[in-house]
């Protein structure tokens, strides 16, 4: 029972975690796109290859253009990272534990998953793709709200709310970078400019923080973006912090303390925030900032493949092919 439960809530949590960082992924590169200089190019690819789909994607989309990359993240039911399939995906999974979680959640994730079907169907997520996105984000946030006020604390909850989605959205926090670092690759030239600046703004809009860094930081700096998104122990859609309330609602479960592990993904997940708790910025960044968030999802995936081994007994669902990062987990 424990494992069924347990495996339900978890990828439910992951799979809607998923569904509002795609969102932010894609809105990321529209608003870059917006801002852009007159005559720069559209850069759509960067999103597909940096998700490890690029393959399927040529095979059935061929030429990377706004409307075809949209339509493959958000709404292509036959692409399991779409939006659409997330939240199809996490609506099963919320079915088969409808007595565990509250009627409340499961009204709003039906109300979410329709409305993005609706979406899908009707064309509107196409012609108005912004203000669509946004409403993914905040149906995301209103079904969060909702499970923190309406839910159990308990083990359940751990897994699910805490465990999965943190781990999700800790993949996700790094893949945002990653776009930004793939747009450079073309666009050299536009390091340390008035453009430079504008996207990194909105990088850190991508994830909701642009006020929050604003806060701490002051003035925009590449390094200080990176080490905010990465680093910031506080922010709660930093790496470093969503990994550390990963680790401790990982140690609820287990019934173990900080220092000591039970099981194999406790020792991972330790070591990276321990990992974390002591780099620099200046080294990751000199090292080369793609290189060290290709090793990190690395681990990441390594710590999810590991929680599924272990508290779930049947297998993870399959990874998914790997280009020229490690695929959304």
């Amino acid at each position: 029972m424990l494992s069924r439960v347990a495996d339900s809530i978890y990828w439910m949590s992951r799979y809607i975690e998923r569904a509002e960082n795609v969102a932010r992924f894609i809105d990321v590169n529209l608003q870059l796109m917006l801002d852009a200089p007159a005559g720069q190019d559209q850069q759509w690819e960067p999103l597909v290859a940096t998700t490890g789909d690029h393959e399927g994607f040529a095979k059935r989309y061929g030429v990377a253009t706004q409307e075809n990359v949209i339509r493959f993240l958000a709404f292509d039911g036959e692409n399991s990272n779409s939006i659409l399939s997330c939240l199809r995906a996490a609506r099963e999974n919320a079915r088969t534990v409808r007595e565990i979680i509250s009627s409340e959640m499961w009204l709003q994730l039906n109300k979410f998953f329709l409305m993005v079907n609706e979406a899908a169907a009707s064309g509107k997520g196409m012609a108005a793709p912004h203000e669509f996105f946004n409403a993914v984000k905040d149906a995301s946030h209103l079904f969060n709200g909702i499970t923190a006020s309406t839910m159990t604390h308990g083990e359940a909850w751990h897994f699910g709310p805490i465990l999965g989605r943190m781990l999700e959205r800790a993949d996700k926090t790094s893949r945002i970078l990653d776009v930004k670092y793939f747009i450079l690759l073309r666009s050299v030239a536009d390091v340390g400019t008035p453009f430079d600046d504008i996207q990194w703004a909105a990088v850190l809009r991508s994830a909701s923080a642009f006020e929050m860094y604003r806060k701490k930081h002051g003035r925009i700096s590449p390094r200080s973006v990176v080490e905010f998104l990465l680093l910031d122990r506080e922010f709660p859609r930093a790496i470093h912090f969503c990994l550390l309330a990963a680790r401790d609602s990982l140690y609820q479960i287990s019934g173990t303390t900080p220092g000591t592990f039970r099981h194999p993904p406790e020792k991972l997940l330790g070591l990276l925030c321990s990992e974390l708790s002591y780099a620099a910025v200046d080294e990751i960044v000199n090292a080369g900032l793609h290189e060290y968030l290709d090793v990190l999802q690395t681990k990441m995936n390594q710590i999810a493949a590991g929680i599924s081994e272990t508290f779930f007994a049947f297998k993870s669902p399959k990874p998914a092919k790997k280009s020229q990062q490690s695929q959304i987990q």
